[in-house]
């Protein structure tokens, strides 16, 4: 942090620096800030014409809301520009209420007339306060009970239609078994059987998450083209979707051979 004897400089955020220098040498450039008329803004006399040179470009981080996109950026040191009801983050290893107390008089001991006003509460709760994240928690728990909702149909449903196909299919399996078929056997056909259905609905799933992704990102906020995430979601599928066609697949192979040649 610049002092008030130190040349005032300035520091943007990496969207700032994309955009303005293609190069990336913006540690070789100066920038102007435009100071809003505000009476309420504390700034240095010559910060308003002067030209400041930038000595670093920090990460981007979502100050503006979580649906807007990252603006361009530029930081200057409190001691240049300072605007009123400024907010201090303090990382603790304990919890934070409890080290108040000594917070407030180390900031005495710096500056006696500095007041400290409004609420003070933890940074998680916070944010968990805000109208923007209970609107995405909001929005994520519903999109999950969907979620669950169709995992549950999806496997309820396979499973029907492979106990089905397995009933049908019972007097072929006793003349299998007959002429010397093994259960793995009849595993290996139930599962074949389903195979092609349920990684064709895969490939599909796929494509339709890839496809609707840009819609899918004006509601939700986050990973919605994070490769992890739809490779977990295959395998979840592929898991749910294994587990129903085994039940019915485990029947089939235990089918009497003589009780399956009767069954009409």
């Amino acid at each position: 942090m610049e002092n008030r004897n130190a040349a005032p400089v300035a520091m943007i955020n990496r969207t700032f620096a994309q955009r303005f220098f293609l190069n990336g040498d913006a540690l070789e450039h100066s920038g102007k800030v435009t100071l809003v008329e505000d009476p309420q803004i504390l700034s240095a006399p010559t910060f308003a014409n002067s030209w400041l040179p930038i000595v670093g470009v920090v990460d981007d981080f979502v100050d503006d809301g979580l649906s807007n996109p990252i603006r361009p950026a530029i930081f200057v040191p409190y001691t240049v520009a300072l605007p009123p009801g400024v907010q201090m983050l303090v990382r603790t290893a304990s919890p934070p209420l409890t080290l108040l107390h000594s917070i407030q008089t180390q900031l005495v001991g710096l500056n006696p007339d500095q007041q400290i006003r409004g609420g003070t509460e933890e940074l998680a709760k916070w944010i968990s306060n805000g109208p923007e994240w209970q609107r995405e928690h909001t929005a994520a728990w519903i999109f999950g009970i969907f979620a669950w909702l169709a995992l549950a149909l999806a496997a309820v449903g396979l499973y029907s239609v492979v106990s089905y196909t397995v009933a049908q299919r019972t007097n072929e399996f006793g003349i299998r078994m007959a002429l010397g078929a093994q259960g793995r056997d009849l595993l290996r056909i139930v599962f074949a059987s389903t195979l092609t259905s349920v990684g064709c609905g895969i490939a599909a799933g796929v494509a339709l998450s890839a496809a609707l992704g840009t819609i899918l990102a004006k509601w939700v906020e986050g990973n919605v083209r994070d490769p992890m995430i739809l490779l977990a979601g295959v395998l979840l599928l592929a898991l749910v979707a294994g587990i129903a066609c085994a039940i019915p697949a485990r029947r089939a192979s235990d089918i009497d051979p003589m009780m399956a040649l009767r069954c009409e």
